[in-house]
């Protein structure tokens, strides 16, 4: 190869080599920029396990429930505290909780002990409920106190269309059925007869539900409001306070009418109606001849509680041949109602009842031929079908209140009216402060 094109090449050469070099350093550079770009690791500190305001990893910790017959110094005695100190620490809390008499079969406790080889009892904490707890302290100086477990409340709208009962359509989405006792006793028992709900019949309900430490379910707390359609025609229901120094709470409807009747529709709850009030009803064991049923059977299994519908004072606790055990009430000058077939009765004459007040228990004496009461209605001193009666309303919303409760109510109907009847997954959202206020007020 001649000089020429040797010192041409070499020329090459060299201009690519420092190309090359550039190239590498800035391989190395960018290397160096995607180490620097890594995150670096986060720190998590590891989450406290308090309960009761204690955390838990600083003691060791014993768990247990109260045996039957066990009682407050045992357990201390069996955890290494003497019988005088166990006296001490019982008479030095008493006023705050008087443990010793409280103390229940089945409740839980924990004990606290220090964390070392002696592990000597520290601090004592029974629950009496699954929200109270009662701290016993005696790690210096002995003192109790009494406290919650924090609470969580959830609102939660259900929906439904009857196929058999409430009860099993809210049971096929996994709600509580103390919703439908709810429904039935508390808002609609003197507008809607839940034994005879017909297939159809459509429901809407905005509840609250409890939970405590954001896991243990309580169960149904409340009904915001709820829209029942029952053979076509609406029942609305809102939760609505009336006085807020006395606590008054009621349902009232759309109109700002209350739900509430002075008569409760059945003196037992969830039975069957055997036997309606028939003046010409005939029975086989009498010939077929006219036998007049002047009241209405509701059978029910023996023992089930019968219930005044509504206050008054008892007039007669007797006994017949034919009604068997019984009660008589006395409502005011118009009204009076009676429940026969007894097992017993719970009241006697001249005592004041209120409504739902217990007067006795379903049995099977007087002429019957199975377990039932029957309940007989009197207006003007006359017998009739209480299903037929236009019965009287109870105390209404007091007019000064009823603009401000219309206004209240707008937001909470429009939810309802906007919300189809189709079962869906139920959801909640936590309640502000303000909310649980207004929802447990």
């Amino acid at each position: 190869m001649d000089r020429a094109r040797k010192r041409k090449l070499g020329n090459r050469y060299l201009t690519i080599l420092p190309l090359l070099a550039l190239g590498l350093v800035s391989c190395k550079d960018k290397e160096k920029e995607v180490v620097q770009e890594k995150p670096e690791l986060a720190i998590v500190e590891p989450k406290e396990n308090i309960e009761f305001g204690f955390n838990l990893d600083e003691y060791v910790v014993r768990r247990d429930t109260v045996k039957s017959g066990e009682s407050f110094g045992e357990i201390l005695e069996r955890n290494k505290i003497g019988y005088p100190q166990i006296f001490h620490i019982a008479e030095k809390t008493k006023e705050t909780y008087d443990i010793a008499r409280y103390f229940q079969k089945g409740r839980p406790y924990t004990i606290l002990c220090s964390k070392d080889s002696l592990e000597l009892p520290k601090t004592f904490i029974y629950q009496p409920s699954l929200e109270e707890y009662v701290v016993i302290n005696f790690k210096d100086s002995i003192h109790a106190y009494k406290s919650k477990k924090p609470i969580k409340y959830v609102e939660k709208l259900a929906t439904g269309v009857i196929n058999s009962s409430i009860s099993e359509t809210l049971d096929e989405q996994g709600i509580s059925p103390v919703l439908t006792n709810i429904l039935a006793d508390n808002i609609y028992a003197w507008t809607i007869d839940f034994r005879r709900l017909q297939k159809g019949d459509r429901f809407k309900v905005i509840y609250t539900d409890k939970y405590i430490d954001d896991s243990i379910y309580v169960g149904v707390h409340d009904v915001k409001a709820a829209y029942f359609e029952h053979n076509t025609e609406p029942f609305y229901a809102f939760r609505y306070e009336t006085d807020s120094i006395k606590g008054i709470v009621d349902y009232f409807n759309d109109d700002a009418k209350t739900l509430r009747r002075a008569f409760l529709k059945a003196p037992v709850k969830f039975s069957r109606i055997s036997s309606r009030y028939n003046l010409k009803r005939r029975i086989a064991v009498y010939g077929y001849k006219v036998k007049p049923h002047k009241g209405t059977d509701f059978a029910a299994p023996i023992g089930t509680p019968i219930m005044a519908t509504a206050a008054g004072t008892v007039t007669k606790s007797s006994y017949t041949r034919g009604n068997g055990n019984y009660v008589k009430i006395r409502h005011n000058g118009t009204y009076e109602t009676q429940y026969l077939h007894m097992k017993k009765q719970n009241v006697k004459a001249g005592q004041h009842v209120n409504q739902g007040d217990i007067i006795g228990w379903v049995g099977m004496t007087g002429y019957t031929g199975g377990p039932h009461v029957c309940y007989r209605f009197w207006v003007n001193g006359r017998q009739v079908d209480p299903f037929k009666q236009k019965l009287p309303a109870a105390e209404p919303i007091p007019d000064s209140l009823k603009t401000k409760y219309l206004e209240f109510i707008k937001p909470i109907k429009y939810r309802l009216d906007n919300t189809n009847f189709k079962p869906q997954k139920v959801e909640g959202s936590e309640l502000t402060q303000p909310e649980i206020r207004q929802a447990t007020s």
